[in-house]
């Protein structure tokens, strides 16, 4: 018998149950946090810019060759694009729960290099960006100016290059996007009459944007090979990209070399600003311009944690903004998560020291109690192990389970100490009384666990996002049964056997459990008699007879000698014994008294 190996070494079994608290410890640290379980199909994003183009030609001309190319790959569920008047071209591919988007990504990024020579060049020229996408916005950072000082233009491009980054690097965000008026670009307002009257095109004032806008390599002065006497090697510096609205208006558009020596330039057809990339879009703060800066989170990640150091990182950035520039962070999605979280535990809390509480009132005795006390946070605490080793994340689901587990297992114990009880009352040795209770009880213990595992176990199976929603919650209390039965046969055998103690007969339980015991007795012999009437009455001559007093908790016992009586629930002196009280009825029949 496994269990009489623990009785007699009972630090064996304490160290066990040290261990496993211990490590359930370590991977409660660890376990990511989140509202729900990871029940969102996971996506993957295409985007690119056809810059001028309208959202049919987008549509046509880059929607089409990128979304036969990518149509069929493995585990993805469906895809769905969006092309805008502004050129952008947006393909999110959404594939089943569970998928590694490590892999998917990969597949993703080959299928659109084969699509790439159908693009136009344009496009290739801007890029085609593929990258895995949470649609699970974490918090949203407001950036905005007090006093009005800055415009949505300068808030934008500030949050792009001194915030986009460095937030984009911390551990567990995924990506990082900045809404609001965009990032600054150089705008040229062409005029058509000039444009007309020097004989021009819009498309030669782009060419020539595109020609003189480069970066120019100028070479070196003084590069080997060289004359002996050459003493010094020069590397010449040439203006490359333009970035003022001076250079961008002494931009060449057309000269002409006959004799009046013609030329045009981009301030003579058209203005030059520096402003926003796109007028589509703004954000506002309490009625302020802003930025918004949203993060998404990663899907494996504890939102709780990547939160706490995005308002670290803040707070660190913030001292070196401009004066007049602040942040606010409104929207904050882990703010419910963190009370949902908080309220779950108390509950947790509150439900471990009722049913501590309701053993005690119905055991009446401290050292009793002691063994399913210990039973409650060796388990709950040891179902983090299992949560670890199953991949899942302390959520809503995981911590309802823990808090209804919390009545399941105490259930062994219980019947442990209720059993080893009984024997030491009849006169046997603690550690004998134990011994011969788990003989008894090693097998009940190993089927309850076994039914409580078949019962919980089904819900795993579901498909879908339901199944995906509950699996969690079914695998997790399973696990929790599957240790309450390890802790059963381990750790209780060795402190009934240390912890229990015969009872003094001449010593009166207090005011309390006495006044219980009574109450509890009246309402049993109330609701008792009008079972065994019922019962009698549907047999024809029936007749209830109790052979032997029976111990509470009331169980479904088999009475075969019957005689005129009928038991009822009595006190006796004894810790809540039942006593045999004759109610007369005729005949004699076998029944079942259900107590």
């Amino acid at each position: 018998m496994i269990s009489r190996f623990f009785i007699e070494r009972p630090i064996f079994a304490n160290v066990i149950a040290i261990v496993t608290v211990i490590i359930g410890l370590i991977c409660l640290a660890k376990l990511p946090v989140a509202q729900y379980p990871q029940i969102i199909p996971p996506t993957i994003q295409v985007s690119t810019r056809y810059p001028g183009a309208s959202a049919d030609v987008v549509a046509a001309t880059v929607g089409v060759p990128l979304e036969q190319a990518v149509n069929g790959v493995d585990n993805a569920l469906y895809m769905s694009s969006t092309s805008s008047n502004d050129g952008s071209y947006t393909l999110t591919v959404t594939f089943d729960v569970g998928t590694d988007l490590n892999t998917s990504l990969a597949l993703v990024q080959n299928q659109v290099n084969s699509a790439l020579a159908q693009l136009p060049g344009n496009v290739t020229q801007q890029g085609v960006t593929v990258k895995k996408v949470s649609t699970n916005i974490l918090l949203v950072v407001s950036l905005y100016s007090e006093d009005a000082q800055f415009d949505g233009s300068f808030l934008s491009n500030y949050a792009i290059i001194n915030l986009q980054n460095p937030l984009a690097r911390l551990p567990g965000v995924g990506q990082v996007r900045v809404f609001g008026a965009g990032p600054y670009a150089m705008r040229v307002w062409l005029d058509p009459d000039r444009l007309k009257y020097f004989n021009l095109t819009a498309s030669d004032v782009v060419n020539a944007i595109q020609n003189q806008n480069v970066q120019v390599v100028a070479g070196q002065l003084g590069a080997p090979p060289v004359p002996s006497d050459q003493a010094l090697q020069f590397t010449i510096g040439a203006l490359g990209r333009l970035s003022t609205v001076s250079q961008f208006e002494d931009i060449v558009v057309k000269s002409d070399n006959s004799a009046t020596a013609q030329i045009v330039r981009v301030r003579d057809i058209g203005r030059v600003e520096l402003s926003r990339q796109s007028f589509a879009n703004y954000a506002r703060t309490d009625g302020r311009r802003s930025a918004q800066i949203v993060v998404f989170s990663l899907p494996e990640a504890n939102a709780i944690a990547v939160a706490n150091r995005i308002y670290q990182a803040m707070a660190e950035m913030s001292k070196h903004f401009p004066k007049g520039l602040s942040y606010g962070i409104h929207y904050d999605t882990t703010r419910f998560v963190r009370e949902a979280i908080h309220g779950v535990y108390e509950t947790l809390f509150e439900a471990a020291i009722l049913v501590l509480l309701v053993i005690m009132v119905f055991l009446q005795d401290v050292r009793a109690v002691l063994v399913p006390a210990t039973t409650v946070p060796v388990t709950i605490i040891g179902a983090f192990i299992a949560m670890a080793l199953l991949g899942f994340t302390v959520n809503l689901m995981t911590l309802f389970a823990l808090i209804l587990a919390i009545g399941i297992v105490v259930d062994d114990a219980i019947v442990i100490v209720e059993n080893a009880a009984y024997y030491i009352e009849r006169g046997l040795a603690p550690k004998d009384a134990t011994i011969k209770a788990m003989g008894e009880m090693t097998g009940p213990v190993m089927g309850i666990t076994l039914v409580l595992t078949a019962v919980f176990l089904p819900a795993a199976f579901l498909p879908g996002i339901t199944g995906q929603l509950f699996r969690q919650f079914a695998l997790v209390i399973a696990s929790i049964a599957i240790i309450s039965a390890i802790n059963a046969l381990t750790l209780k055998p060795a402190q009934c056997a240390l912890w229990l103690k015969p009872h003094a007969q001449d010593k009166p339980s207090n005011w309390f459990y006495r006044g219980f015991n009574s109450a509890y007795g009246w309402c049993g012999a109330q609701s008792s008699w009008w079972p065994c009437f019922l019962l009698s009455s549907s047999l024809p001559g029936g007749t209830l007879r109790a052979s032997r007093p029976v111990s509470c908790p009331p169980r479904i016992r088999a009475m075969p000698s019957l005689s005129p009586g009928c038991l009822t629930r009595q006190p006796s002196p004894g810790r809540g014994r039942w006593q045999r009280r004759s109610v007369p009825f005729s005949g004699k029949r076998r029944a079942w008294l259900i107590g």
